[in-house]
């Protein structure tokens, strides 16, 4: 048996670094000031500690692009670094300055970096990096550091007035767009917009006024918010704080309905705040609403990994420094620990949800049309949620009163169980277009939910599945129909009587039905039904929403309906038995283009009137 060592080239390693370490170009700019971030902590620690003795002065960080000279700068006013700590930190790859000094002042900092990597992210812009640099201790003697990108450098002393690190690169001829203002402006508010030390890009204008004189003066153009709301507790903070932070995420965003403040130190630490946004009647996933932060460094909008998909509706910020990263830190690591994570997420919104329910039934009913989308995905797709939700989850009837599903359960229980002893609810997905269907279940004391969202159909398979319910659409059979008695109704007709109806019915040019049918019904019922039973249209619009087929040209279920006559209506078995033919064809043309014209989508109340009104002159 044979051991060694495995040898690395370097002079392989670093184009490796440079172009495949990091997922998108522009990042390099959050590595290299997450790098002046962490210089400036650093000083900060050892002042606290008495390990400084200098002033701290006002700690920042300046980016200077230069077009003139296709250059950019990077400079902090931190703990700098001395000839040795070049050496040490610039020319060993990994090495990380950053996690030497967690070690060694644990629980004391907050310090980005940890691989060491970051500084590299350099070369994918520039074809030359210098790094000026001045360090913190007495009598430190600057040193400038110089590299092509290549695994050779140079060191030289320096004259620095100020103490710290300038990284300037001289960007490459494709990158040179990073040494303009408004590219770089852009990348700092994506990446560097929470970071905790002021970053100033130039100066700005601003007005200020001075023994009742106006004047325009330039101030420092600092880009971020060194103290965002999600790093304060909920007590120091008002409903105004958290609704100017949204606009500040959102600028363009309507206000929320209200949000959750996470604070939570064991066994991860995590905060962040989560909005509620006003959902229109679709499911509007936008992944790159809820951004991810690491120490308030911006990783990712993409939070798939730590975020259940039903939350992917809400707005807002996450932050963990537990989070696991990939070395780049572009996106998460799973694992044991982000599980625990989005378990806990979950929780806190269920949580909040059964708050706001308990603590105003009322609001929250009025707050229903905005938030019931994202409660029927998080019931429908997370069990965890589901445990909650059953508790708040609310169904609306087409008389705009709520209910839960045990207080539903006991609303219809009198007058909706079916022979089989099984409650079954009635609903409708377009209450103006199946106003007729409606209307005649309310006269029966039939009471009709209001399920229109894009979701209802799974939630109503899940309520089938978990509620006992059954559910059917209020067109779905005749109303006799919709709730199967034990009682029939016994048809008027013969048998000979009953075959001329049904010749003369299936015979019409304007019967696409695909069943045509007879039934015994109340004389009080339509002449003619169109109807489409529950599980052809339940097909129907699965192999819609699923996109199973090439277009609903060829969906087998689009146009499946069946049309049913009712042989005890007056207008049926009398009045078309006593017509001669011509006018037999007629009136049937006639009462078919009615039963059509019901089911198209025009305003219900006022269609159903000419639809009674056509029929009482007939009889």
């Amino acid at each position: 048996m044979q051991s060694g060592k495995i040898s690395v080239q370097t002079e392989n390693i670093f184009p490796i670094i440079k172009k495949f370490l990091y997922s998108e170009q522009e990042i390099f700019l959050r590595e290299l000031v997450s790098n002046a971030v962490d210089a400036c902590n650093k000083l900060k620690t050892l002042s606290s500690k008495g390990e400084f003795k200098g002033e701290l002065g006002n700690l920042k960080i300046e980016i200077i692009p230069d077009p003139e000279a296709k250059t950019l700068t990077i400079r902090d006013n931190g703990i700098g670094m001395t000839e040795e700590e070049v050496k040490k930190y610039l020319n060993q790859l990994a090495f990380s300055s950053a996690q030497e000094f967690v070690e060694k002042y644990q629980n004391e900092t907050s310090i980005i970096g940890h691989f060491g990597l970051g500084f590299y992210s350099a070369f994918m812009v520039a074809d030359k990096v210098d790094v000026l640099t001045l360090s913190h201790q007495p009598n430190a003697q600057a040193v400038k550091w110089s590299c092509k990108g290549d695994t050779d450098y140079t060191i030289e002393s320096i004259e620095k007035s100020t103490r710290g690190t300038d990284i300037i690169l001289h960007l490459s001829e494709d990158c040179k767009d990073y040494s303009e203002q408004y590219k770089i402006e852009t990348l700092l508010e994506k990446f560097c917009k929470f970071l905790p030390i002021p970053i100033q890009l130039g100066t700005k204008k601003e007005k200020q006024t001075v023994n009742n004189v106006e004047t325009e003066v330039d101030v420092d153009h600092i880009i971020n918010n060194t103290h965002p709301l999600w790093k304060k507790t909920p007590a120091e903070l008002n409903d105004q704080d958290y609704i100017t932070f949204y606009q500040e995420l959102y600028p363009f965003a309507p206000e929320p309905m209200f949000w959750i403040h996470l604070n939570i130190d064991y066994p991860f630490n995590l905060t962040g705040v989560l909005y509620f946004p006003k959902i229109k009647n679709q499911l509007e996933i936008q992944k790159n609403k809820i951004h991810l932060y690491c120490n308030q460094v911006f990783v990712t909008d993409d939070v798939k990994e730590i975020v259940p998909e039903f939350l992917m509706l809400l707005h807002g910020v996450i932050d963990s420094p537990d989070i696991p990263l990939n070395v780049s830190r572009s996106y998460l690591q799973s694992d044991a620990q982000v599980r625990k994570i989005t378990g806990y997420i979950t929780k806190k919104v269920a949580e909040k949800l059964h708050d706001l329910y308990k603590k105003d039934r009322s609001e929250f009913e009025k707050k229903w049309d905005d938030i019931g989308l994202f409660i029927k995905y998080g019931l429908i797709s997370d069990e965890k949620f589901a445990e909650k939700a059953t508790q708040f989850v609310l169904l609306k009837n087409t008389d705009h009163q709520y209910f839960t599903i045990d207080e539903y359960k006991e609303k219809i229980k009198d007058h909706q169980t079916d022979k089989q002893n099984k409650l079954t609810v009635l609903y409708t997905n377009d209450a103006s277009a199946q106003y007729s269907s409606i209307a005649k279940c309310k006269e029966r004391m039939y009471d009709v939910l209001s399920l229109d969202q894009i979701i209802d159909n799974h939630f109503i398979q899940h309520l089938e599945y978990k509620a006992e319910l059954h559910f059917k659409r209020v067109d779905a059979d005749t109303i006799d129909q919709l709730i199967e008695k034990e009682e029939q109704n016994e048809t008027v007709l013969s048998e000979s009587e009953l075959k001329i109806i049904a010749d003369l019915f299936t015979s019409a040019a304007l019967n696409k039905a695909s069943k045509t049918e007879l039934k015994a019904l109340s004389p009080n019922d339509p002449p003619v039904q169109i109807v489409r039973p529950e599980f052809i249209r339940r097909m129907s619009e699965m192999q819609h929403m699923m996109h199973m087929m090439k277009g609903d040209e060829n969906n087998p279920f689009r146009d499946q309906y069946q049309m049913i006559i009712n042989s005890n209506h007056p207008l049926i078995a009398k009045s078309l038995l006593s017509m001669d033919e011509a006018k037999q064809q007629e009136s049937v043309q006639y009462l078919l283009q009615l039963s059509l014209l019901e089911n198209q989508m025009l305003k219900g109340e006022q269609l159903h009137d000419f639809i009674q009104k056509s029929i009482s002159k007939m009889n």
